[in-house]
């Protein structure tokens, strides 16, 4: 049984040979490595440095203490974590890393409760997902071709 496994493990590791490295960098001692909760979560979670209090109906920057180096062809996009936006309607904000960005890594948080919320160092705050991104080159056109919903937006093909 052990050959099984050390077989499996060798098959594993030589099927992943190309899959791309996510580049870390921490800032401080405070910051951590972003990690998967399971092996198949699509993103990896963020953890404050610092604490920080989310101000009712307010927002916040939260510092991860974190410089990345996305994969080329790919983003980096900043989420929420679930259970932070159901328990404690704590939701993020526009998050973009694009693949030449070296800065740290911040994490905008948005309270929409009637209550401040604690951010604690080492709290999960966000989750980072890898998205493979397409850049097209753009053309001026004097004209789009016709499509059945045309021009309708903002709900016009039904709530």
């Amino acid at each position: 049984m052990e050959t099984q496994n050390t077989t499996i493990t060798s098959e594993f590791k030589e099927s992943n040979q190309n899959v791309p490295i996510l580049r870390v960098k921490k800032l401080s001692d405070k910051a951590v490595i972003p990690s998967r909760g399971s092996p198949l979560s699509a993103g990896y979670d963020l953890s404050s440095a610092k604490e920080t209090v989310i101000p009712a109906r307010g927002k916040a920057l939260v510092p991860t203490d974190l410089s990345i180096a996305i994969p080329e062809g790919t983003y980096g996009r900043i989420a929420p974590r679930s259970g932070l936006t159901w328990k404690h309607s704590i939701d993020v904000g526009a998050g973009v890393i694009d693949g030449d960005y070296r800065g740290p890594v911040g994490v905008i948080l948005f309270n929409h409760s009637d209550v401040e919320f604690q951010v604690n160092v080492g709290d999960r705050i966000g989750q980072l997902i890898i998205e493979k991104i397409m850049t097209p080159d753009v053309t001026e056109v004097d004209d789009l071709d016709d499509t059945v919903r045309g021009v309708g937006g903002f709900g016009s093909t039904g709530v």
